[in-house]
Protein backbone atom coordinates (compact mmCIF):
# COMPACT_ATOMS: atom_id res chain seq x y z
CA UNK A 1 0.00 0.00 0.00
CA UNK A 2 1.42 3.38 -1.00
CA UNK A 3 2.25 5.83 1.77
CA UNK A 4 -0.06 8.80 2.12
CA UNK A 5 1.82 11.99 1.15
CA UNK A 6 2.29 14.79 3.66
CA UNK A 7 0.81 18.14 2.64
CA UNK A 8 3.16 21.00 3.44
CA UNK A 9 3.35 24.76 3.01
CA UNK A 10 6.59 26.75 2.70
CA UNK A 11 6.75 30.51 3.22
CA UNK A 12 9.25 33.30 2.52
CA UNK A 13 10.06 36.34 4.69
CA UNK A 14 7.13 36.99 7.05
CA UNK A 15 8.72 40.21 8.39
CA UNK A 16 6.22 40.48 11.23
CA UNK A 17 3.10 40.28 9.03
CA UNK A 18 1.66 37.39 11.03
CA UNK A 19 -2.02 38.20 10.47
CA UNK A 20 -1.55 38.47 6.69
CA UNK A 21 0.22 35.10 6.60
CA UNK A 22 -2.10 33.15 8.87
CA UNK A 23 -5.26 34.59 7.31
CA UNK A 24 -3.95 33.44 3.95
CA UNK A 25 -3.20 29.97 5.35
CA UNK A 26 -6.73 29.75 6.77
CA UNK A 27 -8.19 30.66 3.38
CA UNK A 28 -6.06 28.01 1.65
CA UNK A 29 -7.03 25.32 4.15
CA UNK A 30 -10.71 26.21 3.87
CA UNK A 31 -10.52 25.81 0.11
CA UNK A 32 -8.07 22.90 -0.21
CA UNK A 33 -8.21 21.05 3.10
CA UNK A 34 -5.78 20.96 6.02
CA UNK A 35 -1.99 20.93 5.64
CA UNK A 36 0.39 19.18 8.03
CA UNK A 37 3.11 21.82 8.49
CA UNK A 38 4.10 25.38 7.60
CA UNK A 39 7.86 25.97 7.13
CA UNK A 40 9.09 29.58 7.22
CA UNK A 41 12.47 30.69 5.83
CA UNK A 42 14.00 34.17 5.76
CA UNK A 43 13.10 36.94 8.23
CA UNK A 44 10.21 35.78 10.44
CA UNK A 45 10.28 38.99 12.49
CA UNK A 46 10.43 42.47 11.00
CA UNK A 47 11.16 46.01 12.10
CA UNK A 48 7.47 46.64 12.83
CA UNK A 49 6.16 47.21 16.40
CA UNK A 50 5.66 44.07 18.51
CA UNK A 51 1.93 44.58 19.20
CA UNK A 52 0.87 42.00 16.62
CA UNK A 53 3.40 39.45 17.83
CA UNK A 54 2.34 39.93 21.47
CA UNK A 55 -1.15 38.69 20.56
CA UNK A 56 0.34 35.40 19.36
CA UNK A 57 2.88 35.19 22.16
CA UNK A 58 0.22 35.62 24.87
CA UNK A 59 -2.26 33.26 23.21
CA UNK A 60 -4.85 35.87 22.22
CA UNK A 61 -4.29 34.70 18.64
CA UNK A 62 -3.11 31.29 17.48
CA UNK A 63 -1.42 30.06 14.32
CA UNK A 64 -3.87 27.80 12.42
CA UNK A 65 -1.17 25.23 11.61
CA UNK A 66 1.97 23.84 13.26
CA UNK A 67 4.62 26.36 12.11
CA UNK A 68 8.41 25.94 12.14
CA UNK A 69 10.67 28.96 11.62
CA UNK A 70 14.36 29.73 11.10
CA UNK A 71 16.34 32.11 13.33
CA UNK A 72 17.61 35.68 12.99
CA UNK A 73 19.37 37.10 9.94
CA UNK A 74 20.29 40.41 11.59
CA UNK A 75 21.23 41.77 15.01
CA UNK A 76 17.87 43.50 15.44
CA UNK A 77 15.88 40.24 15.64
CA UNK A 78 18.32 38.08 17.65
CA UNK A 79 16.36 38.96 20.83
CA UNK A 80 13.40 36.83 19.74
CA UNK A 81 15.45 33.62 19.61
CA UNK A 82 16.71 33.01 23.15
CA UNK A 83 17.61 29.32 22.86
CA UNK A 84 20.12 28.40 20.13
CA UNK A 85 18.84 24.82 20.21
CA UNK A 86 15.30 25.88 19.36
CA UNK A 87 12.19 26.52 21.43
CA UNK A 88 8.48 27.23 21.26
CA UNK A 89 7.93 30.93 20.49
CA UNK A 90 4.13 30.80 20.78
CA UNK A 91 1.40 28.19 20.53
CA UNK A 92 1.87 26.30 17.23
CA UNK A 93 4.99 28.37 16.38
CA UNK A 94 8.38 26.71 16.96
CA UNK A 95 11.91 28.01 16.37
CA UNK A 96 13.91 25.10 14.94
CA UNK A 97 17.32 26.29 16.20
CA UNK A 98 20.60 27.48 14.68
CA UNK A 99 21.28 24.25 12.83
CA UNK A 100 20.22 20.66 12.91
CA UNK A 101 17.90 17.92 11.71
CA UNK A 102 14.19 17.64 12.39
CA UNK A 103 12.69 14.20 11.85
CA UNK A 104 8.91 13.85 11.99
CA UNK A 105 6.98 10.81 13.14
CA UNK A 106 6.34 10.04 9.45
CA UNK A 107 10.09 9.77 8.82
CA UNK A 108 10.22 13.13 7.00
CA UNK A 109 13.71 14.58 7.41
CA UNK A 110 14.19 18.35 7.42
CA UNK A 111 17.65 19.92 7.70
CA UNK A 112 17.74 23.57 8.80
CA UNK A 113 20.45 26.23 8.92
CA UNK A 114 19.53 29.60 10.41
CA UNK A 115 21.12 32.97 9.65
CA UNK A 116 23.43 34.35 6.97
CA UNK A 117 26.95 33.30 5.99
CA UNK A 118 29.93 34.61 7.98
CA UNK A 119 33.58 33.72 7.43
CA UNK A 120 34.79 35.86 10.35
CA UNK A 121 35.44 34.87 13.96
CA UNK A 122 33.71 35.28 16.32
CA UNK A 123 30.57 34.43 14.36
CA UNK A 124 27.64 36.79 15.07
CA UNK A 125 24.52 35.31 16.67
CA UNK A 126 22.61 35.73 13.42
CA UNK A 127 25.14 33.94 11.19
CA UNK A 128 26.54 30.51 10.41
CA UNK A 129 30.17 29.59 9.79
CA UNK A 130 32.05 26.92 7.81
CA UNK A 131 32.23 24.95 11.09
CA UNK A 132 28.44 25.02 11.40
CA UNK A 133 28.03 23.73 7.86
CA UNK A 134 30.66 21.06 8.44
CA UNK A 135 28.94 19.84 11.61
CA UNK A 136 25.58 19.49 9.81
CA UNK A 137 27.29 17.59 7.01
CA UNK A 138 29.02 15.27 9.51
CA UNK A 139 25.71 14.53 11.28
CA UNK A 140 24.31 13.03 8.09
CA UNK A 141 26.92 12.16 5.50
CA UNK A 142 29.19 10.00 7.67
CA UNK A 143 27.21 6.81 6.97
CA UNK A 144 27.47 4.85 3.74
CA UNK A 145 23.68 4.44 3.69
CA UNK A 146 23.10 8.20 3.37
CA UNK A 147 21.17 9.02 0.18
CA UNK A 148 19.94 12.55 0.86
CA UNK A 149 17.31 14.45 2.84
CA UNK A 150 13.73 15.40 2.11
CA UNK A 151 13.92 19.14 2.75
CA UNK A 152 16.65 21.75 3.32
CA UNK A 153 15.70 25.11 4.85
CA UNK A 154 18.08 28.08 4.60
CA UNK A 155 17.47 31.81 4.53
CA UNK A 156 20.13 32.77 1.93
CA UNK A 157 20.01 31.42 -1.59
CA UNK A 158 22.80 29.03 -2.57
CA UNK A 159 25.38 30.77 -4.74
CA UNK A 160 25.37 29.76 -8.44
CA UNK A 161 21.99 28.03 -8.17
CA UNK A 162 21.06 29.58 -11.54
CA UNK A 163 23.85 27.77 -13.44
CA UNK A 164 22.44 25.50 -16.19
CA UNK A 165 18.91 26.48 -15.13
CA UNK A 166 16.11 28.85 -16.05
CA UNK A 167 16.52 32.59 -15.50
CA UNK A 168 16.51 33.79 -11.90
CA UNK A 169 15.25 37.21 -12.95
CA UNK A 170 16.96 40.21 -11.37
CA UNK A 171 18.95 38.09 -8.91
CA UNK A 172 22.48 37.42 -10.15
CA UNK A 173 23.24 34.01 -8.68
CA UNK A 174 26.95 34.35 -9.50
CA UNK A 175 27.20 37.25 -7.05
CA UNK A 176 24.28 36.73 -4.70
CA UNK A 177 23.86 34.00 -2.12
CA UNK A 178 26.04 31.78 0.05
CA UNK A 179 28.80 29.50 -1.18
CA UNK A 180 28.53 27.53 2.07
CA UNK A 181 24.85 26.84 1.37
CA UNK A 182 25.81 25.64 -2.14
CA UNK A 183 28.29 23.26 -0.55
CA UNK A 184 25.71 21.97 1.92
CA UNK A 185 23.11 21.45 -0.82
CA UNK A 186 25.70 19.56 -2.88
CA UNK A 187 26.36 17.10 -0.07
CA UNK A 188 22.89 16.75 1.45
CA UNK A 189 21.05 16.30 -1.87
CA UNK A 190 17.70 17.63 -0.62
CA UNK A 191 14.59 16.80 -2.62
CA UNK A 192 13.32 20.31 -1.85
CA UNK A 193 15.41 23.34 -0.89
CA UNK A 194 13.66 26.53 0.24
CA UNK A 195 15.26 29.98 0.73
CA UNK A 196 14.24 33.66 0.84
CA UNK A 197 15.75 37.12 1.64
CA UNK A 198 15.79 38.34 -2.00
CA UNK A 199 12.14 39.44 -2.01
CA UNK A 200 11.33 37.51 -5.16
CA UNK A 201 9.94 34.15 -6.25
CA UNK A 202 12.14 31.76 -8.22
CA UNK A 203 11.41 28.11 -8.87
CA UNK A 204 14.46 26.63 -10.52
CA UNK A 205 14.17 23.71 -12.91
CA UNK A 206 14.93 20.49 -11.00
CA UNK A 207 18.56 19.39 -11.13
CA UNK A 208 20.14 15.95 -10.96
CA UNK A 209 22.37 14.74 -8.11
CA UNK A 210 24.38 12.19 -10.07
CA UNK A 211 26.71 12.16 -13.05
CA UNK A 212 25.02 10.40 -15.94
CA UNK A 213 26.94 7.41 -17.34
CA UNK A 214 29.25 7.45 -14.30
CA UNK A 215 27.05 7.10 -11.20
CA UNK A 216 23.86 5.34 -10.21
CA UNK A 217 20.72 7.42 -10.68
CA UNK A 218 19.69 9.52 -7.69
CA UNK A 219 16.67 11.70 -6.94
CA UNK A 220 16.45 15.24 -8.33
CA UNK A 221 16.46 18.46 -6.28
CA UNK A 222 13.93 21.29 -6.57
CA UNK A 223 15.09 24.72 -5.38
CA UNK A 224 12.37 27.26 -4.59
CA UNK A 225 13.01 30.83 -3.41
CA UNK A 226 10.00 32.62 -1.96
CA UNK A 227 9.09 36.31 -1.81
CA UNK A 228 8.11 38.32 1.27
CA UNK A 229 4.61 38.05 2.77
CA UNK A 230 2.08 40.58 1.52
CA UNK A 231 4.43 42.13 -1.05
CA UNK A 232 2.70 44.76 -3.25
CA UNK A 233 3.89 43.07 -6.48
CA UNK A 234 1.96 39.94 -5.41
CA UNK A 235 4.99 37.73 -5.94
CA UNK A 236 4.49 34.22 -4.64
CA UNK A 237 5.38 33.82 -0.96
CA UNK A 238 3.52 30.59 -0.13
CA UNK A 239 4.31 27.28 -1.81
CA UNK A 240 2.12 24.19 -1.34
CA UNK A 241 3.47 20.73 -2.06
CA UNK A 242 2.96 17.06 -1.19
CA UNK A 243 5.80 14.74 -0.26
CA UNK A 244 6.24 11.11 0.76
CA UNK A 245 9.32 10.76 3.04
CA UNK A 246 12.16 9.21 1.09
CA UNK A 247 12.71 6.61 3.83
CA UNK A 248 9.39 4.95 2.95
CA UNK A 249 9.46 5.54 -0.80
CA UNK A 250 10.00 2.88 -3.43
CA UNK A 251 13.61 3.25 -4.63
CA UNK A 252 12.71 3.20 -8.33
CA UNK A 253 10.00 5.83 -7.80
CA UNK A 254 12.38 8.05 -5.83
CA UNK A 255 15.01 8.27 -8.58
CA UNK A 256 12.62 8.94 -11.47
CA UNK A 257 13.97 11.95 -13.34
CA UNK A 258 11.63 14.84 -14.23
CA UNK A 259 11.51 15.57 -17.99
CA UNK A 260 12.98 19.07 -17.49
CA UNK A 261 15.85 18.03 -15.20
CA UNK A 262 19.15 19.91 -15.66
CA UNK A 263 22.77 19.45 -14.67
CA UNK A 264 23.74 20.11 -11.04
CA UNK A 265 24.57 23.84 -10.74
CA UNK A 266 27.19 23.32 -8.03
CA UNK A 267 28.96 20.26 -9.40
CA UNK A 268 32.50 21.68 -9.47
CA UNK A 269 32.21 23.50 -6.21
CA UNK A 270 31.77 21.24 -3.22
CA UNK A 271 35.33 21.07 -1.85
CA UNK A 272 36.07 24.74 -2.24
CA UNK A 273 32.82 25.80 -0.61
CA UNK A 274 33.38 23.51 2.35
CA UNK A 275 36.62 25.39 2.98
CA UNK A 276 34.75 28.67 2.90
CA UNK A 277 36.19 29.75 -0.44
CA UNK A 278 34.27 31.41 -3.21
CA UNK A 279 32.91 28.93 -5.72
CA UNK A 280 33.97 29.58 -9.30
CA UNK A 281 31.06 29.33 -11.70
CA UNK A 282 31.29 26.10 -13.72
CA UNK A 283 31.57 27.92 -17.01
CA UNK A 284 34.02 30.53 -15.72
CA UNK A 285 37.29 28.76 -16.37
CA UNK A 286 40.60 30.50 -16.92
CA UNK A 287 40.51 32.77 -19.94
CA UNK A 288 43.76 31.26 -21.21
CA UNK A 289 42.79 28.16 -23.22
CA UNK A 290 44.86 25.75 -25.27
CA UNK A 291 43.65 23.23 -27.81
CA UNK A 292 45.14 20.16 -29.41
CA UNK A 293 45.96 20.92 -33.03
CA UNK A 294 43.77 18.81 -35.30
CA UNK A 295 46.43 18.64 -38.01
CA UNK A 296 48.99 16.80 -35.87
CA UNK A 297 48.98 13.12 -34.99
CA UNK A 298 50.73 14.01 -31.75
CA UNK A 299 48.71 16.92 -30.36
CA UNK A 300 50.63 20.11 -29.73
CA UNK A 301 49.25 23.14 -27.99
CA UNK A 302 48.26 26.28 -29.77
CA UNK A 303 46.78 29.44 -28.35
CA UNK A 304 43.07 30.24 -28.30
CA UNK A 305 43.53 32.79 -31.06
CA UNK A 306 43.64 29.83 -33.43
CA UNK A 307 46.93 31.05 -35.01
CA UNK A 308 49.90 28.77 -35.41
CA UNK A 309 53.47 29.74 -36.27
CA UNK A 310 53.56 26.99 -38.93
CA UNK A 311 50.35 27.98 -40.66
CA UNK A 312 50.44 28.67 -44.39
CA UNK A 313 50.81 32.34 -45.42
CA UNK A 314 48.20 31.72 -48.15
CA UNK A 315 45.48 29.58 -46.64
CA UNK A 316 42.90 28.12 -48.97
CA UNK A 317 39.68 30.13 -48.86
CA UNK A 318 36.89 27.87 -47.58
CA UNK A 319 33.58 27.64 -49.41
CA UNK A 320 30.85 29.71 -47.78
CA UNK A 321 28.85 27.39 -45.48
CA UNK A 322 25.11 26.89 -46.04
CA UNK A 323 22.84 29.32 -44.21
CA UNK A 324 19.72 28.49 -42.16
CA UNK A 325 16.26 29.53 -43.40
CA UNK A 326 15.54 31.17 -40.02
CA UNK A 327 17.08 31.65 -36.52
CA UNK A 328 19.32 28.75 -35.43
CA UNK A 329 20.81 28.19 -31.97
CA UNK A 330 23.84 26.35 -33.37
CA UNK A 331 24.97 28.19 -36.52
CA UNK A 332 28.14 29.91 -35.30
CA UNK A 333 27.32 33.21 -37.02
CA UNK A 334 23.90 33.34 -35.36
CA UNK A 335 23.33 35.78 -32.48
CA UNK A 336 21.45 32.96 -30.70
CA UNK A 337 24.68 30.95 -30.18
CA UNK A 338 25.81 30.88 -26.54
CA UNK A 339 29.39 31.78 -27.35
CA UNK A 340 30.68 31.37 -23.78
CA UNK A 341 30.28 27.59 -24.31
CA UNK A 342 32.47 27.52 -27.46
CA UNK A 343 35.83 25.79 -26.84
CA UNK A 344 37.50 25.71 -30.24
CA UNK A 345 36.73 26.86 -33.80
CA UNK A 346 38.08 25.07 -36.86
CA UNK A 347 37.60 25.80 -40.57
CA UNK A 348 34.29 23.98 -41.01
CA UNK A 349 33.36 22.85 -37.49
CA UNK A 350 33.54 24.02 -33.92
CA UNK A 351 33.66 22.39 -30.49
CA UNK A 352 31.40 23.50 -27.63
CA UNK A 353 30.51 22.42 -24.13
CA UNK A 354 27.05 20.89 -23.88
CA UNK A 355 24.63 23.13 -21.97
CA UNK A 356 23.42 21.05 -19.03
CA UNK A 357 25.71 18.23 -20.18
CA UNK A 358 25.68 14.65 -18.92
CA UNK A 359 29.16 15.17 -17.41
CA UNK A 360 31.62 18.01 -16.85
CA UNK A 361 33.44 17.22 -20.11
CA UNK A 362 30.44 16.42 -22.33
CA UNK A 363 31.12 18.27 -25.60
CA UNK A 364 29.47 18.76 -28.97
CA UNK A 365 31.05 18.77 -32.42
CA UNK A 366 28.99 21.08 -34.64
CA UNK A 367 29.32 22.31 -38.23
CA UNK A 368 29.80 26.06 -38.57
CA UNK A 369 27.36 26.12 -41.48
CA UNK A 370 23.78 24.94 -41.34
CA UNK A 371 23.72 21.17 -41.87
CA UNK A 372 20.95 19.06 -40.36
CA UNK A 373 22.81 15.73 -40.12
CA UNK A 374 26.08 13.93 -40.80
CA UNK A 375 24.50 12.48 -43.95
CA UNK A 376 24.20 15.97 -45.47
CA UNK A 377 27.78 17.11 -44.76
CA UNK A 378 30.11 17.97 -47.64
CA UNK A 379 33.34 16.01 -47.99
CA UNK A 380 35.59 18.70 -46.44
CA UNK A 381 33.28 19.05 -43.41
CA UNK A 382 33.20 15.26 -42.91
CA UNK A 383 37.01 15.25 -43.00
CA UNK A 384 37.20 17.87 -40.24
CA UNK A 385 34.54 16.09 -38.13
CA UNK A 386 36.69 12.95 -38.28
CA UNK A 387 39.74 14.96 -37.15
CA UNK A 388 37.78 16.33 -34.18
CA UNK A 389 36.61 12.82 -33.26
CA UNK A 390 40.13 11.35 -33.46
CA UNK A 391 41.60 14.24 -31.44
CA UNK A 392 38.95 14.00 -28.74
CA UNK A 393 39.47 10.25 -28.47
CA UNK A 394 43.23 10.76 -28.01
CA UNK A 395 42.67 13.55 -25.50
CA UNK A 396 40.19 11.67 -23.33
CA UNK A 397 42.18 8.42 -23.55
CA UNK A 398 45.14 10.32 -22.06
CA UNK A 399 42.84 11.12 -19.12
CA UNK A 400 41.65 7.57 -18.57
CA UNK A 401 38.35 7.88 -20.43
CA UNK A 402 36.71 6.40 -23.51
CA UNK A 403 34.32 8.31 -25.77
CA UNK A 404 30.74 7.51 -26.67
CA UNK A 405 29.51 9.46 -29.72
CA UNK A 406 25.92 9.69 -30.84
CA UNK A 407 23.70 11.71 -33.18
CA UNK A 408 19.91 12.03 -33.15
CA UNK A 409 18.62 13.32 -36.47
CA UNK A 410 15.04 13.72 -35.31
CA UNK A 411 13.26 16.94 -34.27
CA UNK A 412 16.55 18.82 -34.62
CA UNK A 413 17.54 21.34 -37.28
CA UNK A 414 21.32 21.54 -36.85
CA UNK A 415 23.72 18.62 -36.50
CA UNK A 416 24.91 18.05 -32.92
CA UNK A 417 27.41 15.24 -32.57
CA UNK A 418 27.37 14.39 -28.85
CA UNK A 419 30.71 13.30 -27.38
CA UNK A 420 30.46 11.85 -23.86
CA UNK A 421 33.61 10.67 -22.04
CA UNK A 422 33.22 7.68 -19.69
CA UNK A 423 36.01 6.68 -17.24
CA UNK A 424 37.67 3.32 -17.97
CA UNK A 425 37.00 2.45 -14.30
CA UNK A 426 33.25 3.02 -14.70
CA UNK A 427 32.42 0.49 -17.39
CA UNK A 428 33.77 -1.29 -20.44
CA UNK A 429 32.82 -0.67 -24.07
CA UNK A 430 30.73 -3.87 -23.92
CA UNK A 431 28.86 -2.49 -20.89
CA UNK A 432 28.08 0.71 -22.79
CA UNK A 433 26.98 -1.25 -25.85
CA UNK A 434 24.75 -3.48 -23.68
CA UNK A 435 23.22 -0.39 -22.05
CA UNK A 436 22.16 0.97 -25.45
CA UNK A 437 20.83 -2.40 -26.63
CA UNK A 438 18.94 -3.05 -23.37
CA UNK A 439 17.38 0.40 -23.39
CA UNK A 440 16.41 -0.09 -27.05
CA UNK A 441 14.77 -3.45 -26.32
CA UNK A 442 12.82 -1.98 -23.41
CA UNK A 443 11.46 0.75 -25.66
CA UNK A 444 10.93 -1.56 -28.65
CA UNK A 445 13.53 0.24 -30.72
CA UNK A 446 15.34 -1.78 -33.38
CA UNK A 447 19.02 -0.91 -32.86
CA UNK A 448 21.12 -2.53 -35.60
CA UNK A 449 24.86 -3.11 -35.56
CA UNK A 450 26.49 -1.88 -38.76
CA UNK A 451 29.94 -2.77 -40.14
CA UNK A 452 32.82 -0.91 -38.50
CA UNK A 453 34.07 0.68 -41.73
CA UNK A 454 30.63 1.35 -43.19
CA UNK A 455 29.78 4.97 -43.99
CA UNK A 456 26.51 6.16 -42.52
CA UNK A 457 25.80 7.84 -45.87
CA UNK A 458 25.51 4.35 -47.35
CA UNK A 459 22.70 3.52 -44.91
CA UNK A 460 20.69 6.74 -44.48
CA UNK A 461 19.52 9.13 -47.17
CA UNK A 462 19.53 12.93 -46.71
CA UNK A 463 16.36 13.97 -44.87
CA UNK A 464 15.87 10.54 -43.26
CA UNK A 465 15.40 10.50 -39.46
CA UNK A 466 17.80 8.25 -37.54
CA UNK A 467 19.73 7.64 -34.30
CA UNK A 468 23.38 6.64 -34.51
CA UNK A 469 25.96 5.54 -31.89
CA UNK A 470 29.70 5.11 -32.30
CA UNK A 471 31.78 3.36 -29.61
CA UNK A 472 35.50 3.78 -28.97
CA UNK A 473 36.21 0.37 -30.58
CA UNK A 474 34.73 1.59 -33.87
CA UNK A 475 31.53 -0.44 -33.36
CA UNK A 476 28.42 1.35 -34.62
CA UNK A 477 24.73 1.05 -33.79
CA UNK A 478 21.97 2.50 -35.97
CA UNK A 479 18.20 2.95 -35.77
CA UNK A 480 16.05 4.27 -38.61
CA UNK A 481 13.33 6.42 -37.02
CA UNK A 482 10.02 5.76 -38.73
CA UNK A 483 7.51 7.49 -36.47
CA UNK A 484 8.22 8.52 -32.85
CA UNK A 485 11.46 8.40 -30.91
CA UNK A 486 12.27 9.31 -27.26
CA UNK A 487 14.33 12.51 -27.35
CA UNK A 488 16.34 11.56 -24.25
CA UNK A 489 17.18 8.03 -25.45
CA UNK A 490 20.95 8.60 -25.72
CA UNK A 491 21.28 10.26 -22.32
CA UNK A 492 19.28 7.51 -20.59
CA UNK A 493 21.61 4.73 -21.70
CA UNK A 494 23.77 4.45 -18.59
CA UNK A 495 26.16 1.65 -17.75
CA UNK A 496 24.61 -0.85 -15.43
CA UNK A 497 21.04 0.54 -15.76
Amino acid sequence: MAEKPLRLLACGDVEGKFDVLFNRVRAIQKKSGNFDLLLCVGNFFGSTPDAEWEEYKTGIKKAPIQTYVLGANNQETVKYFQDVDGCELAENITYLGRKGIFTGSSGLQIVYLSGTESLNEPVPGYSFSPKDVSSVRTMLCSTSQFKGVDILLTSPWPKYVGNFGNSSGEVDTKKCGSALVSSLATDLKPRYHFAALEKTYYERLPYRNHVVLQENAQHATRFIALANVGNPEKKKYLYAFSIVPMKVMDAAELVKQPPDVTENPYRKSGKEASMGKQIPAPEEESACQFFFDLNEKQGRKRSSTGRDSKSSPHPKQPRKPPQPPGPCWFCLASPEVEKHLVVNIGTHCYLALAKGGLSDDHVLVLPIGHYQSVVELSAEVVEEVEKYKATLRRFFRSRGKRCVLFERNYKSHHLQLQVIPVPFSCCSTDDIKDAFITQAEQQQIELLEIPEHADIKQIAQPGAAYFYVELDTGEKLFHRIKKNFPLQFGSRCRCGH
